[in-house]
């Protein structure tokens, strides 16, 4: 019996890690991660001072405002003595230090958060105080990391006394993201500015941090519509592809003061919504999102429009709708998996680049965003709150308007999967064009006028 059980328990474990690497799995970013590296640089009578630095490896996914928090574990009586270019969210119980001054954070688990832009220039290091923002790596690798220094006591001075933190955490507006434990690697190697020295860390530990999509939210974030130039029909988002409205979530709120629902009526002028602020601080952007009620009930919707065929191109209009009035998407993403991307000419108003997942396939996926200062925020719900573009496609030898080949395969926002349209339901085309119509309508008639003539003078 106890022999069964031990069975039943490992294969049940077997299952459960097969389900979370599935989920880890990213087939449009297969390497993507958030990398941090902690390196001890010195030593001090009592611990060490040293540089932690998180790396954003994703592709199309970034760290919006209000920015990261970092946490661990310490396994000894470790005591942060002091920090710069970050700091610690709680102090802890210091009441056993006597010292002018006490040290910074006691607290056996330890929160971090990145200092506001404008900080004073000591209290800085290299990529530090953006606010948490991180871009993703594919927008700016220049931006796709964040940094500060720490000072640690009770820590051991030596590499054979110092213990790794452990049980790291990484929070982000959408926290999404599980961290593997740390992992001791050859220490890294610092070029001096030029170049003609290198020096080397004491000490160097990975963790590695990948994004779960089934932590960040339970339900989708985003859906997809359709529509072209040769077919009428609209092809709106999957009824309840992100949530459902109730009859009793659906509420006229013109003239209200303030929203108790979870939902606005769509049929409210812009001009007589209460008044919403965006939100500041983890905290607040982890309330629940405040949106118009829709059959789709998502916070974004993306549209893709084919809006013209030329000879030798095509043309599509993308449109981003923010139907949240709680939130601002500042340094947004979109990600668009289609097989002409192997052909793409141009993006008009969004900053393009091509990804090649795999290496040795085609490439058939694309991350947009926002060009700066231009249409790189996307405001919340109401007359500032869409962005757009048109993407331009030369036809390749594939190309074709028929069986839904010509709608994207997969579509991203922010690095959420958004929900597609049924195949069904997509745009068809025409049993016959106007053109062919008219042709044939001009032959019939050129007929009848042959065959009167023919009878005229018979």
């Amino acid at each position: 019996m106890k022999g069964a059980f031990k069975c039943l328990a490992v294969t049940a474990t077997l299952w459960m890690s097969f389900f979370l690497i599935v989920d880890c799995y990213d087939p449009l970013d297969p390497n993507g991660n958030i990398t941090i590296k902690w390196d001890i640089n010195s030593w001090t009578p009592e611990g060490y001072v040293a540089t932690v630095t998180i790396f954003n490896w994703q592709q199309y996914r970034h760290i919006s405002t209000p920015g990261w928090l970092l946490g661990w574990e310490w396994t000894k009586k470790e005591v942060i003595w002091n920090m710069v270019g970050a700091q610690a969210t709680t102090q802890g119980d210091c009441s056993a230090y006597h010292s002018d001054p006490i040290p910074h954070c006691c607290a056996p688990n330890p929160t971090v958060v990145d200092l506001l832009p404008g900080v004073p220039y000591n209290q800085q290091v290299s990529n530090c105080c953006r606010g948490g923002v991180i871009s993703s790596y594919s927008q700016d690798p220049q931006t796709a990391l964040s940094a500060f220094q720490i000072t640690v006591g009770n820590a051991g001075t030596s590499n054979t006394t110092v213990a790794l933190p452990v049980n790291f955490t990484l929070m982000t507006p959408g926290p999404g993201y599980s961290c593997g434990p740390p992992t001791k690697v050859p220490a890294s190697q610092f070029p001096s500015t030029d170049n003609r020295r290198v020096t080397q860390a004491f000490m160097t530990w990975n963790i590695t941090c990948t994004y779960l999509q089934n932590l960040a939210q339970r339900a989708p974030t985003c859906c997809v519509s359709f529509s072209t130039f040769y077919n009428p029909r609209i092809t709106p988002c999957a009824e309840c592809a992100c949530a459902c409205a109730s009859n009793s979530t659906v509420t006229a709120m013109s003239g209200a003061t303030e929203s108790t629902d979870t939902c606005i009526d769509p049929n409210t002028q812009y001009d007589d919504l209460p008044a919403i602020s965006t939100g500041d601080s983890i905290e607040k952007s982890s309330q629940p999102d405040i949106l118009y009620c829709t059959r789709d009930m998502c916070p974004v919707k993306i549209h893709w429009h084919i809006k013209t065929n030329y000879k030798e191109y095509w043309r599509v209009k993308v449109t981003i709708t923010n139907r949240d009035f709680s939130r601002n998407f500042t340094q947004w993403t979109l990600t668009l998996q289609h097989p002409n991307f192997d052909n793409f000419t141009e993006a008009f108003s969004f900053n393009y680049k091509g990804l090649n997942p795999y290496g040795i396939y085609s490439n058939d996926t694309a991350v947009f965003w926002g060009i700066k200062y231009f249409n790189d925020m996307l405001m919340q719900a109401g007359p500032s709150g869409n962005v757009q573009s048109e993407l331009l496609f030369a036809k390749g030898k594939d190309f074709k308007f028929s069986n839904g080949w010509a709608f994207p395969h997969r579509v991203y926002f922010n690095g959420d999967d958004c929900v597609l349209p049924e195949l069904q339901d997509y745009p068809t085309l025409p049993n016959s064009s106007p053109r062919l119509q008219m042709s044939i309508t001009c032959r019939v008639s050129m007929a009848v006028i042959g065959l009167s003539l023919i009878v005229l003078f018979v």
